[in-house]
């Protein structure tokens, strides 16, 4: 490996993405946690764009590495078999730009309102008709489903739907 700085990612352990950067960054690690707005049900919340990762920028040969795995927060440093995955710079760079002014991704807006009838496309109810409840983070959505004269609510992928 080379001298230079580099973005690697850190896998964090469940729901602690901002545990792990504050930890890192007080040791002196330059991170970044790409977040997400997205609405929750009473109030909007924050999310991280990608759950359980964040990037950090290191430099081969100058950073001691090794605190990394013991940070409070941190399950690993992602590797390609032996060596820590990098990340190009440019790949960080276009997330970055895509941010609002607040810092802050925003969700795609909804195709489907509360109330619209779909369809399911794929998976076992195929051709089924149903009702769009609500969006959910990272595509998936709760649709009502009549099954056996019941409305049921299932959480199925956005991917799975269509207008009627």
């Amino acid at each position: 490996m080379d001298n230079q700085a580099a973005w690697h990612l850190i896998h964090s352990k469940p729901r602690q993405e901002r545990v792990a950067r504050e930890q890192l960054e007080r040791q002196g690690f330059q991170t970044y946690l790409p977040e997400i707005r997205q609405p929750g049900r009473s109030r909007i919340s924050i999310a991280p764009l990608f759950p359980r990762y964040l990037f950090i920028r290191l430099t081969a040969g100058l950073d001691d590495w090794t605190p990394i795995r013991s940070t409070r927060g941190v399950s690993s440093l992602v590797r390609i078999g032996m060596n820590p995955a990098r990340i190009p710079d440019q790949l960080v760079e276009h997330i970055r730009k895509r941010e609002g002014k607040d810092g802050l991704h925003q969700l795609p807006v909804r195709a489907f309102n509360s109330g619209d009838r779909i369809r399911l496309v794929s998976g076992p109810f195929t051709d089924c008709e149903a009702i769009f409840c609500e969006q959910r983070a990272e595509n998936r959505v709760i649709i009502l489903l009549d099954m056996i004269g019941k409305q049921n609510r299932v959480e199925v992928s956005a991917d799975n739907i269509a207008r009627f």
